[in-house]
C-alpha cells in the first residue's frame, strides 16, 4: 500500500523547488497523463515527465496549489496560476501506485480564455523538448 502522505511530499518538493530532474522518478512507467487541450492520454513515463516539465516551465513562478482533497491513493490538488495575463484555475488529480508513483496524472483547467492561452505556451515548450534542470 502507498504511503501516500509521503509520495504527495515528494511531489510539493518537486514543484515547490522546480526540480524538472525529479519529475521523473516520481512516475511509474507505465504513467499516465490526460490534458485538458489534447485528446488522447499521453502514455509512459518519458511522455508523462515532458509534459508536466513544460507545465513547469509555463506555468513558472505564478503556480501555486491552493487547497487539496486526499484519498486513500489519489489526491486532488486546486491550483491557481497566470499565463500571458490570463489567470488559471485548475486542479490536479494525481493517483500512485504500490510503490508510491504517480501512475494517473489528469489536469483540468478554466476559463477557457486561461486554457487558450496556455495550449499555444505549451506546445512551444513541448517542441524545444527536454531543458535542463532550472536549479543547479
Amino acid at each position: 500500500m502507498t504511503d501516500l502522505s509521503s509520495a504527495l511530499a515528494r511531489w510539493h518538493a518537486v514543484i515547490e523547488t522546480g526540480d524538472v530532474a525529479g519529475v521523473r522518478r516520481l512516475l511509474a512507467p507505465d504513467a499516465v497523463f490526460r490534458s485538458p487541450a489534447v485528446y488522447a492520454p499521453q502514455e509512459g513515463a518519458d511522455l508523462v515527465a515532458a509534459y508536466l516539465t513544460a507545465a513547469m516551465s509555463v506555468l513558472g513562478d505564478h503556480f501555486r496549489y491552493e487547497r487539496e482533497w486526499v484519498g486513500a491513493d489519489s489526491a486532488v490538488l486546486e491550483f491557481v496560476s497566470e499565463v500571458d495575463g490570463r489567470e488559471l484555475h485548475g486542479i490536479d488529480m494525481i493517483t500512485w501506485d504500490a510503490d508510491g508513483l504517480i501512475s494517473n496524472f489528469t489536469v483540468m483547467v478554466r476559463p477557457l480564455s486561461g486554457l487558450n492561452a496556455l495550449m499555444p505556451r505549451m506546445a512551444q515548450e513541448l517542441a524545444r523538448g527536454p531543458q535542463p534542470p532550472a536549479h543547479p
